[in-house]
């Protein structure tokens, strides 16, 4: 997500890299492209008008067009204002009380059931209990499905019985909640194809009778605009106190997110990034912010790496590496790694662009090649994993075969491991060096 937007905001502050002084009149040019940028984008009008304005303001008091550097001057301001319109300082969600009772709500195929569970999984991962009642007995399947993704996570799920409503199933997911001590109650709610009373009647039952402690709206990032206009009816009627963006990870133009927060004018709590139960991340908006405008996102990768990568294994690969012994075992091991953590693209999307405000989409990243990769290596004996250079052409056919690629693709592999370990080895004289001159 935002990828469009983000090389459009690159494209602009190159424009006036290395000009010195700005004119009033590039100012105003570069606030009219950010503007178009914003609206291609799908960001509400209104946001958008604001957003150029506070810009303009901001600029005017640190008197950008007296700077020497307006190109810096200019990104931090929007960077700061892109902030502001995500939401500020990021709200950590905390439990209240035993139980929290968190109840989500949204348009039918926003995701909700999906959220409700990764919701669950993320709260049992820090050690909490947590319960997830099947309240939407609208949608065909809706409750077999949140069963399933309970019973995936290992999370019970309370569902209707005969001719329960949705109003009798919460209520005696609440008595199980309170004689169980569970520490969060899910409430996973009807959605409709479009807002309707029947479904607003509904949804204002339950939270009369329950008192929920929190009303989040689960909206999908790629509806945009009409995504938009659904959350300020959800809060009309609601009052809803925060929101889950589903779908992040996709391609879509970001403008539900960069407008949702100045709209309703809660808190974006969470955003999913993927299909799987634990695709569900903190929103964080200086982080979003740093994306957007092509400054990355380091600490969220850090700690993405931190949560998925074996710590035992890239302590053995430091000394592997240290000891001049990384083999092609150790690649093929740390590929493994990688993809754990999702594709080559999607990484890439968290840091700094190369050179700046370089889009990264104009670079060629294939995930297919890290496969054909590991494919070519667990084709190879141990001993040949180990000494890659008694791999001569009879070895290299047979690997090839077995790895479905071509004798090419082999020694393409091979050529690129003996170009790591030689860089390897040089990074590791410098560092000596270093330290030596250090010490002298």
């Amino acid at each position: 997500m935002f990828e469009n937007l983000q090389g459009r905001l690159g494209e602009i502050f190159r424009k006036i890299k290395g000009r010195g002084k700005l004119t009033e009149k590039t100012l105003d040019n570069v606030l009219r492209e950010i503007r178009l940028a914003l609206l291609e984008a799908d960001v509400n009008y209104k946001v958008v008008k604001d957003f150029v304005r506070r810009v303009r303001d901001k600029a005017k008091e640190v008197d950008i067009l007296q700077s020497l550097t307006p190109e810096q001057q200019v990104i931090k301001i929007v960077k700061d204002e892109l902030v502001y319109l995500l939401g500020g300082e990021s709200k950590a969600f905390l439990l209240k009380k035993k139980p929290t009772v968190v109840m989500l709500c949204g348009l039918q195929g926003s995701g909700k059931t999906t959220t409700a569970a990764k919701l669950a999984l993320k709260f049992k991962q820090n050690g909490k209990s947590v319960l997830l009642s099947a309240c939407d007995l609208q949608r065909a399947a809706a409750v077999e499905q949140l069963q399933q993704l309970g019973n995936q996570i290992d999370v019970p799920v309370i569902t209707p019985v005969n001719s329960e409503t949705p109003l009798d199933v919460a209520e005696k997911s609440l008595i199980f909640a309170r004689k169980n001590g569970v520490d969060l109650l899910v409430l996973d709610t009807a959605g409709r194809l479009h807002i309707d009373e029947e479904l607003m009647e509904e949804l204002i039952e339950i939270k009369r009778n329950i008192s929920p402690d929190e009303i989040w709206l689960v909206v999908d990032s790629m509806v945009g605009q009409d995504a938009v206009k659904s959350a300020a009816s959800f809060n009309d009627r609601l009052g809803i106190t925060g929101v889950i963006l589903t779908k992040m990870d996709t391609d879509a133009r970001g403008g539900a997110a960069l407008s949702i927060k100045m709209v309703v004018g809660v808190p974006i709590y969470y955003v999913g990034i993927g299909e799987k139960l634990d695709d569900l991340e903190p929103f964080y908006p200086d982080r979003m912010a740093s994306r957007i405008i092509g400054m990355g996102d380091v600490l969220s990768l850090i700690e993405k790496a931190e949560k998925t990568l074996d710590i035992n294994e890239s302590l053995q690969l430091t000394r592997k590496i240290s000891s001049d012994s990384f083999d092609l075992e150790d690649l093929r091991k740390q590929m493994i790694q990688v993809r754990k953590l999702g594709s080559i693209t999607k990484l890439l999307d968290y840091l700094p662009k190369v050179g700046p405000f370089t889009n990264v989409n104009t670079l060629d990243f294939d995930d297919r090649e890290l496969v054909k990769m590991e494919a070519i290596i667990n084709s190879m004996t141990p001993e040949e994993r180990k000494r890659p250079q008694i791999i001569n052409l009879s070895r290299k056919k047979r690997i090839a075969k077995g790895s479905g690629t071509t004798v090419a693709d082999v020694s393409r592999l091979l050529k690129q491991f003996k170009s790591t370990k030689k860089m390897l080895k040089g990074l590791k004289k410098m560092s000596r060096s270093k330290k030596f001159k250090y010490h002298r």
